[in-house]
């Protein structure tokens, strides 16, 4: 099975990937970007991607939102981590001989408090991704400069941890999907959350009407997030996710809410997951046979 991750081995979406299939052989494909993980999936370069959507701290990736409406991806899976940063250089450093702190645009917000303390002069670069900064650290013996990354860098790229848990907030998690062509799996779960999208029209309460129709089909709304719709200004798209307990509840509510909204859309339909249960997903499409 070869998955797209924006990363490289020993970034937190490798780990995504692990907690997801540990018991199955993986082969990553790793993009420098998300457009890439999804157009690694979209040209049978890998079968399926991972792909951050959210971070308790630094609040929704929206553009990766996006990216698997416009693609027409289907999400498969969901997996929860638990994410703990640490400031890490070469061996031969200490805190005060560090100048520079380079890592993920999404990391280094969730550390903005902690690099608030450094002196005007000391540098914040964004890089490509939390493991891809600490290994150039390593390959190119680079003095005076620190990456923010995840433990397991610092051991796989045998860095100095110069600091530990420097987050914001030490209770931090990262919410990951599974996403790939439609229909390329089966699900051996029940699905008992969904993730969908759609669009208002201008009329005064479509949005209360779309969340009494969830509400009165005993579906929860737990997430819901406005992002324009692109090539229409002041126009925008609702992705909300949904728990329930009967599929056919979130049936009965679909064909309501088709009449209700505009382009309505499922994006996926998938269990649960917040105890990182290992994927079931059986695999019917391969390398796009």
């Amino acid at each position: 099975m070869k998955i797209a991750i924006q990363g490289i081995e020993g970034s937190f979406h490798d780990e995504a990937v692990q907690a997801l299939f540990p018991n199955q052989e993986v082969d990553l494909v790793k993009c420098e970007s998300f457009d890439a993980v999804t157009q690694s999936i979209k040209n049978n370069k890998a079968d399926f991607g991972v792909m951050a959507i959210e971070n308790t701290i630094a609040g929704s990736i929206l553009p990766n939102y996006n990216l698997v409406e416009a693609g027409d991806f289907e999400i498969f899976d969901e997996v929860f981590l638990n994410i703990q940063m640490y400031l890490m250089s070469l061996e031969s450093e200490s805190i005060i001989d560090i100048f520079e702190v380079h890592s993920h645009p999404v990391a280094l917000l969730q550390c903005k408090d902690y690099l608030r303390k450094f002196p005007p002069q000391f540098k914040v670069i964004e890089g490509k991704d939390t493991a891809s900064e600490a290994k150039r650290i390593r390959e190119n013996n680079i003095t005076g400069v620190a990456a923010i990354a995840g433990k397991q860098v610092a051991e796989r790229y045998n860095l100095k941890i110069l600091d530990s848990n420097i987050q914001d907030i030490k209770e931090n998690q990262t919410r990951f999907v599974l996403i790939g062509k439609r229909g390329a799996t089966l699900n051996k779960k029940q699905p008992n959350k969904a993730t969908v999208r759609f669009v208002l029209g201008s009329e005064v309460g479509t949005l209360s009407n779309a969340l009494q129709i969830m509400a009165s089909h005993n579906i929860n709304l737990t997430k819901i997030q406005s992002l324009p719709v692109l090539g229409t200004p002041w126009k925008y798209a609702f992705f909300v996710d949904l728990t329930f307990q009967d599929p056919k509840n979130l049936s009965d509510a679909v064909d309501l809410l088709q009449d209700a909204v505009k382009e309505f859309k499922i994006l996926g339909m998938y269990t649960q997951n917040r105890e990182n249960v290992p994927s079931e997903l059986t695999n019917v499409l391969l390398n796009g046979e």
